[in-house]
């Protein structure tokens, strides 16, 4: 009997145990972890997607839930607003955005500010009251190391020819006023014509065809993004004027390397999507939890990498960041 007893008690002890973790579990279960919707220009350049990569190792690492979206077309600063209102609508505690149209989404991130959500900026800003941190590329700052990239590769440059992105975004045109200045200052180059483009690469080709056939004598060509660099790269190479035309690009992927190693692209200036990412995500975190954030504005590294220099151990790591199917 004494024996039976032990039993029965270890039985009922094992058995009290199992159903306290089981409800603890469930209880677990039910608390919903914090939302941050993620709203970007678009999702589908290696760019977003090494953004993404890093929101999501902060969101596993934060227990934070997110949804991550952006407009088909880079341009379509309309539905960019819409996904903001929706977010708002659904409840998001926090909204990171990458803005399309600085002005255009002004009233847009200002109503969802007054309705109690926290707005974190990346990388392309907003020009709206209340934003609780802002986290990207210096890009005026780029845009002078794209300048100072150029002329210290090719001192002789004489005639510089500059293909944008949507004149409404506010990194494209800090990245141009950062480039501008840098070659006024300088003043052994001028920027002989100057034309924008939607971020889609075959658009971005043709425009650039039309320029180096408009202005023959130019020395070099500079761009400002990944789509539209992929575009001037695909030019030079139709056009076979590697040789005689350098060429500045932003950013990387797979195809843009490929070019910097066979010469269609002379230089990349090289942000760190992995970072911003990461960065707003563990922002988000603290303003979730009602705490102060340590940084209002957050700046991210960027590398200038060459032919030259595209072998080192570091400039590999920007070259060829981590991503993953998020």
């Amino acid at each position: 009997m004494h024996r039976l007893y032990k039993i029965l008690l270890c039985s009922a002890v094992c058995l009290a145990l199992a159903s306290g973790c089981a409800l603890l579990e469930q209880s677990a279960q039910q608390i919903p972890r914090p939302w941050v919707a993620v709203i970007v220009k678009s999702t589908q350049s290696t760019f977003w997607k090494t953004v993404q990569s890093g929101v999501k190792a902060a969101a596993n690492e934060y227990n934070l839930q997110y949804t991550f979206e952006g407009p088909l077309s880079e341009e379509d600063a309309e539905t960019q607003n819409q996904m903001i209102e929706d977010a708002v609508a659904k409840g998001a505690k926090v909204i990171v955005l990458s803005a399309i149209d600085a002005e255009a989404s002004k009233p847009t991130i200002e109503h969802a500010i007054q309705a109690g959500v926290k707005v974190i900026v990346m990388d392309s800003d907003v020009k709206a009251e209340g934003i609780s941190v802002r986290v990207g590329t210096d890009n005026y700052a780029a845009g002078q190391a794209a300048a100072n990239a150029l002329l210290e590769a090719r001192p002789d440059t004489k005639r510089i020819g500059m293909v944008g992105f949507d004149v409404r975004t506010e990194n494209g045109q800090a990245r141009e006023r950062g480039f501008t200045d840098a070659i006024a200052q300088d003043g052994r180059a001028q920027i002989v014509e100057q034309i924008h483009s939607p971020s889609d690469s075959v658009q971005v080709q043709a425009a650039t065809r039309a320029l180096l056939r408009r202005q023959p004598k130019l020395d070099a060509v500079v761009t400002f993004n990944e789509i539209t660099t992929l575009g001037v790269g695909h030019a030079i190479e139709e056009m076979r004027c590697k040789e005689r035309v350098h060429v500045v690009g932003f950013d990387n992927n797979v195809v843009s390397v490929g070019m910097l190693e066979s010469g269609e692209i002379d230089t990349l200036i090289v942000q760190n999507p992995f970072a911003m990412g990461y960065l707003c995500m563990s922002n988000a975190a603290i303003l979730l939890a009602n705490r102060s954030v340590l940084e209002p504005e957050i700046t991210t590294e960027i590398r200038v990498v060459s032919r030259d220099n595209m072998y080192s151990e570091e400039n590999q790591r920007f070259l060829f960041s981590f991503t993953e199917n998020p």
